[in-house]
């Protein structure tokens, strides 16, 4: 083995020590009646001393006993704050290969099981501390992570809160499969499986994290991610959310291109939000300084039509979107059938949650003077088709009639984990009128069960409310007897978030 000679002299220039290095053992040779002082004493050091390089480096080295080596991954980093990670009992399994793409399952083993049987448990004692003591024993179980960070963001802990997911996205990593890839686009999960579905809730509460933080363009390639897992069924609807990531990211001639590809088989403009997001998006690249005059022309114009047509199909949404945009339409406008309350009242349930959702969601876009000068003219242009009996309007009036007498169960999905208050709002009495748990919203009703928890002997039968169960999904130790505390909130018009928080901090005085 190669050997490394290296000499050591002190500040006189006399030689103190050879010393030969390799691989495992370190030769060090110091001169005959050489003395070193150590504080009041002197030892006298033989001609040859064999050390091992530890013994040799101790001193040089930091202590690595208690350091964590962790594997490499790209979704987040961990963090030293974390406990020590050992698998949970979660593994990824390929299930088949068909035209190229990949088919992974999530799977859990005996151990793991036991652990979900408890943390049910946990959810139904009504106790957070039951969860926390869960994730003491067991401090990368995903279900409890996602239901304690929930607690933790409703009572305004963010960094917290975010940092349970990132662990819970880490633990996920540590499983893949090794054919399973991020960016290639060829990787499924099915969602009818439970244990799928936790993966997709920690990517899109990750994801969410992301875009309040200020980072909407990595937040728009996790909602690829998500939209390729099952882009068939899109269980979680990302088709509502990628067209607003894509317009804060600037990306706009991605959104466009999106559209065309999918607009054949999937029908994007009977969404609210592509048939205005696509519009606004040939308006931003007509106001580009390097465009070229004629080509800005060319897309102003076509800005324009897709707006109009927009307005058209879906006059709801020009009210709500400029009185979240604290602008006062003209009188015409506000007094006109066309965009007038008439209009608001005759709006089908299912297409008012949709439109509910984009104004939420994305009404801060629309606020730039440009903008809102650009939907001024488009309005008024909208009203002179109207009063001039354009056949495209009774066209439009017949396809919200038909096309919008039900939304399917993933947008009912969407709109409770977006948790935009005029949304939610709006969502059928068949969604609010049954238990919502924060960790697995809606199930589909066609789950494919893998495995299933013990029959426990109930004490009596449940006459909890909708509410009731609800807030038992995020704050287990919530109890019927103190129900009139939320009441005695909402009744002050106070927000359903402070009326969370306010339950909260109620449980914890007590």
């Amino acid at each position: 083995k190669k050997k490394k000679k290296t000499k050591v002299t002190s500040e006189s220039g006399q030689v103190h020590f050879l010393r030969w290095e390799s691989t495992s053992v370190i030769i060090v040779m110091f001169p005959l009646k050489c003395t070193f002082s150590i504080g009041p004493h002197c030892f006298i050091l033989c001609h040859f001393l064999y050390f091992g390089a530890r013994a040799v480096l101790g001193d040089q080295r930091p202590r690595q006993r208690n350091r964590q080596f962790h594997r490499t991954t790209w979704m987040t980093s961990p963090k030293d704050s974390w406990p020590r990670f050992s698998r949970p009992g979660i593994s990824m399994t390929l299930l088949q290969t068909k035209d190229g793409v990949h088919y992974f399952t999530f799977e859990h083993n005996r151990d793991y099981q036991q652990i979900q049987f408890k943390f049910l448990d946990a959810v139904e004692s009504m106790d957070p501390n039951n969860i926390v003591a869960l994730l003491q024993l067991n401090p990368y179980h995903i279900d409890s992570l996602l239901q304690l960070s929930d607690v933790c963001r409703i009572q305004e802990d963010q960094e917290m809160a975010q940092d349970l997911i990132e662990r819970a996205l880490y633990s996920f990593e540590c499983a893949f499969h090794p054919l399973f890839s991020l960016t290639s686009g060829t990787s499924r999960l099915d969602y009818l499986r439970p244990e799928n579905r936790a993966f997709y809730l920690t990517l899109y509460k990750h994801m969410m994290f992301l875009e309040k933080r200020g980072c909407p363009r990595t937040a728009l390639e996790y909602c690829k991610l998500i939209l390729s897992l099952d882009p068939d069924s899109d269980p979680l609807c990302m088709l509502l959310l990628i067209d607003f990531l894509t317009l804060r990211s600037r990306e706009y001639q991605s959104l466009l291109q999106l559209y065309q590809d999918w607009e054949e088989h999937r029908n994007l403009s009977q969404l609210p939000n592509f048939s205005f997001s696509t519009a606004l998006c040939y308006f931003h690249l007509s106001q580009q300084e390097d465009m070229d005059p004629e080509e800005s022309e060319k897309l102003r114009r076509k800005a324009d039509q897709l707006l109009q047509d927009a307005l058209i199909m879906f006059p709801g949404v020009l009210m709500p979107l400029l009185d979240l945009c604290t602008v006062q339409p003209d009188s015409t406008v506000s007094s006109h059938a066309f965009f007038g309350p008439k209009s608001q009242i005759g709006q089908l349930p299912a297409l008012a949650e949709l439109i509910t959702l984009y104004v939420g969601r994305t009404y801060n876009l629309w606020r730039e003077a440009a903008v809102m000068l650009w939907l001024e003219d488009s309005v008024k242009e909208v009203l002179r088709r109207v009063d001039a009996k354009d056949p495209i309007v009774e066209d439009c009036q017949n396809k919200r009639k038909q096309r919008y007498q039900s939304a399917p169960r993933n947008i009912h999905r969407h709109v409770l984990l977006s948790e935009i208050k005029g949304a939610t709002s709006s969502l059928p009495l068949e969604v609010t009128t049954q238990p919502v748990m924060s960790f697995d919203p809606l199930p589909p009703l066609d789950s494919v069960i893998s495995y299933t928890r013990p029959q426990r002997q109930r004490v009596g039968a449940s006459n909890e409310s909708t509410l009731s169960l609800f807030f038992r999904s995020l704050l287990p130790n919530f109890n019927l007897q103190n129900i009139f505390y939320l009441f005695q909130i909402a009744n002050s018009n106070m927000s359903l978030k402070l009326c969370y928080l306010y339950y909260a901090v109620h449980l914890s005085s007590n």
